[in-house]
């Protein structure tokens, strides 16, 4: 049996945070030290309990990246410890869009590893009950030009004709086309997503996880041997791999090594009084705000009713504690217009605002994800930097960094271009 634990009492919010109108996790017994699932009521495992033969992995980051890495390696036969020092998919992975596309990174270093995921996305649906537990299903997308209204201009004045526009994107828009099909544009809730990993990862392949900040890797000739968390408890391990995204920079050993930079974005959540109204769709705007530059948000319904649109975005310095991320009230606010400008159902009054939220996603200098084993320091793995397309390429980065760590080479995408040892020159390890 699988344990979550910590060194102070949890309540199971701390961990998973309820989202209506989805199904919950099953209920679970909570003690001090740890919470195990009613479904199995076996005592927690120690490490001299995990059998001889199984490679201990801890996993540092309870994110989209980090839950994904946890899940097929365990899957795989190792035994994992996933440690987060917040709650489970708390930040980006628990507010993003979770937009996916099969072909949107064709033609750069992200291609395969983009493709790669997507399909793998498909199938974990189909073995996880994707639809029904975490939204998942294939959309259609269209990019239309948006121009907002003056306060005079009737509700619902939509100015095309064009039959490619639903019907509840009823605003002044223009230039509608269609850049993704359900054949090539799906989504998942993201946090749903996380979380069903994870509790499949702990259920059914006996990943433990444990609540607490990662304060250092203990290294002992050139390899990794045990990860000391806040508080001072050693977690032994063979590999350790970090997957901190944002908080990658705040980490000494990996900040020498090279720069992940933190983009705040900002994103509301609708719930319109007629959400059978509201069609699968995702929208990809160019917003023309009245006394305004031009913007690029995006809108995404969700099968749950709820409509989730996001933008305004800009380099900031991420704080410590994830949970300290508020949005810009210009911001949430500039989020807000786009939604009544671009149908009558997103307008106060017609949909109760639900979230008002900003969150970071970690972003490298070059723009391509760091994946891979740290140069000279064996054992010790790190995957981060995916950008805006964390929740895409999350399933084949965790399944990839499984094969690295248990077999030594990745066979579902080729992480060679994606290597920190790209970075190698401006190395400065401080551990």
């Amino acid at each position: 049996m699988a344990v979550i634990s910590s060194a102070s009492p949890l309540s199971i919010a701390s961990l998973f945070r309820p989202i209506r109108k989805y199904p919950t996790l099953p209920d679970l017994v909570i003690t001090a030290t740890s919470i195990r699932c009613l479904s199995s009521l076996s005592q927690p495992m120690d490490d001299r309990q995990q059998p001889e033969s199984k490679k201990r992995v801890v996993v540092c980051g309870g994110g989209i990246i980090g839950v994904c890495t946890a899940y097929f390696l365990a899957k795989k036969g190792a035994a994992v410890t996933l440690v987060e020092k917040s709650s489970v998919a708390c930040a980006a992975s628990g507010k993003a869009g979770g937009f996916l596309a099969l072909d949107w990174c064709d033609g750069g270093p992200v291609e395969p590893l983009a493709r790669a995921s997507f399909n793998l996305h498909r199938s974990l649906s189909e073995e996880l009950n994707g639809p029904d537990l975490y939204g998942y299903r294939p959309l259609t997308s269209l990019s239309i030009t948006v121009t907002e209204s003056g306060p005079s201009s009737p509700s619902g004045s939509k100015s095309s004709g064009d039959s490619t526009i639903p019907s509840w994107v009823d605003g002044p828009t223009r230039g509608p086309r269609t850049i993704g099909t359900t054949q090539t544009t799906a989504q998942v809730h993201p946090q749903l997503f996380t979380r069903t990993l994870l509790n499949t990862a702990v259920e059914k392949y006996g990943v433990e996880v444990v609540i607490g900040k990662l304060e250092q890797l203990r290294v002992e000739e050139g390899r990794v041997g045990s990860v000391v968390l806040e508080g001072g408890r050693v977690i032994e391990s063979d590999s350790v791999v970090l997957s901190l995204g944002p908080w990658t920079g705040k980490f000494e050993m990996l900040a020498s090594m090279f720069r992940v930079s933190g983009l705040k974005a900002h994103s509301i959540v609708l719930e319109p009084k007629d959400p059978g109204a509201i069609t699968p769709h995702a929208l990809f705007l160019s917003f023309h705000p009245q006394g305004g530059k031009a913007m690029d948000p995006e809108v995404y319904p969700r099968p749950n009713g709820e409509v989730y649109i996001c933008g305004m975005s800009a380099e900031e310095e991420v704080p410590d504690d994830p949970e300290q991320i508020v949005g810009n009230p210009a911001s949430i606010a500039m989020l807000k217009r786009v939604g009544k400008s671009v149908s009558s159902h997103l307008r106060e009054g017609e949909a109760r605002v639900k979230a008002e939220q900003a969150c970071f996603l970690p972003c490298t200098d070059d723009g391509v994800p760091i994946i891979g084993e740290v140069s000279g320091m064996k054992g010790c793995y790190v995957a981060t930097g995916h950008s805006c397309w964390g929740i895409l390429n999350g399933p084949a980065t965790g399944a990839a960094v499984a094969e690295l760590v248990l077999e030594g080479r990745a066979t579902i995408v080729d992480l060679s271009r994606f290597s920190p040892a790209r970075f190698v020159g401006r190395r400065r390890v401080k551990v």
